[in-house]
């Protein structure tokens, strides 16, 4: 992508979006405005929707091109990351530590389409493989209902809204287990791909000319209504189809409003944007940022635990914790603010990887060119 084809909203929305899903790793609640927007309740939904804006019709008329590109993309990234993952986990598991599986052939290949979460600490990067399913579902469904002549985008978007809300009821029923739950996952992520395409091509212009009292003000009293109906059960799991706290309809509205909400944010800080801020580089690097935040998280961990071990500094900080889960957060002083350290570290050195990556791409390109 050239720098003139940036769209400076959703590089906002888009560094919002994964600024949520490591705060919410690390158990950090500041940015969900009071328990209003609750990260769990649409932070997923944006990353979804961006790539539904983002569809072009033009894709369908090569459909194999399209293919091999997004398996370079996305596949291919996640795959080589999984790898390198598996090799670092079945390593720790040498020294003692239980966190994640060792490697296999399952493992490696086959556990990123049943869950994503096989080695742990590059868990968060679940989302790319089931994105990819949405993707190829999104685009052979569309050739379909092209050749009968039913591609309308308000008929896709309902059709996938109900399937989506069935699945919601079925998993509240208990009925979407086991490798179901995978299925699940794609089917209840897949209208929020309609819903980012259809807010793109039906609803952008018309949403543009509300003035931003109104438009936060009827989001806001949405959401306001949406919570005390819910009695504040909006959270769910997106990648286990688990965790819907209410009505099926539920995680729809709160997804459509969460990622409103955020968008009409990110359209005033819009003005303040420019190539190589901070916003930018963190937006331009959400895959990063998802695939090593947490891997940072456990960076910080082993730094306390090896400070732990010298008099009695840091003396309640728990060993078995650090050698057993990823999910573990030491708050330094017992101080809800050291949830902090692991969002900033979790950022930065997902960023000084990508650098890294980077650093060896062009070094490989340089001797290939020779």
């Amino acid at each position: 992508m050239t720098e003139k084809k940036i769209n400076p909203r959703f590089r906002i929305l888009s560094a919002l979006a994964i600024i949520f899903v490591v705060a919410g790793h690390a158990n950090l609640g500041v940015f969900d405005m009071a328990g209003m927007f609750p990260y769990y309740s649409f932070h997923v939904g944006v990353f979804v929707f961006i790539s539904g804006y983002f569809y072009k019709v033009e894709n369908e008329y090569n459909i194999k091109n399209y293919l091999i590109k997004k398996m370079r993309h996305l596949l291919l990234p996640y795959y080589l990351w999984n790898l390198i993952y598996g090799i670092v986990v079945t390593g720790l598991h040498g020294f003692g530590f239980q966190i994640g599986s060792t490697i296999t052939i399952k493992s490696l290949l086959l556990d990123p389409f049943l869950g994503g979460h096989q080695y742990g600490f590059n868990f968060a990067a679940w989302f790319v493989p089931v994105l990819f399913l949405i993707e190829v579902m999104n685009i052979f469904l569309r050739k379909l209902l092209d050749v009968i002549h039913l591609k309308k985008e308000i008929f896709i978007l309902v059709s996938a809204l109900v399937i989506g809300i069935l699945v919601v009821w079925l998993a509240k029923r208990g009925s979407v287990w086991g490798y179901y739950k995978h299925i699940g996952c794609v089917l209840f992520l897949f209208p929020m791909f309609q819903m980012g395409h259809f807010y793109k091509n039906v609803l952008e212009e018309k949403i543009e000319k509300i003035p931003k009292v109104y438009y936060f003000g009827i989001v806001l009293l949405i959401q306001y209504v949406t919570v005390l109906w819910t009695k504040g059960q909006i959270g769910y799991s997106a990648v286990w189809c688990t965790g819907f706290g209410s009505s099926a309809w539920v995680p729809y509205v709160t997804t459509a409003t969460g990622i409103l909400f955020w968008l009409g944010v990110a359209t005033l800080i819009e003005p303040l944007w420019k190539p190589g801020n901070v916003i930018d580089i963190i937006g331009k690097n959400s895959f990063s940022i998802m695939m090593h935040h947490m891997l940072g998280f456990w960076i910080v961990n082993t730094i306390l635990y090896f400070v732990s071990r010298v008099g009695n500094v840091f003396s309640d900080f728990d060993s078995t914790m650090y050698f057993t889960s990823y999910e573990y957060r030491y708050l330094i002083g017992s101080m809800e603010n050291s949830k902090w350290i692991y969002l900033l570290v979790g950022i930065l050195f997902s960023l000084c990887i990508k650098k890294i990556e980077e650093s060896v791409k062009k070094m490989i390109f340089t001797l290939k060119s020779k």
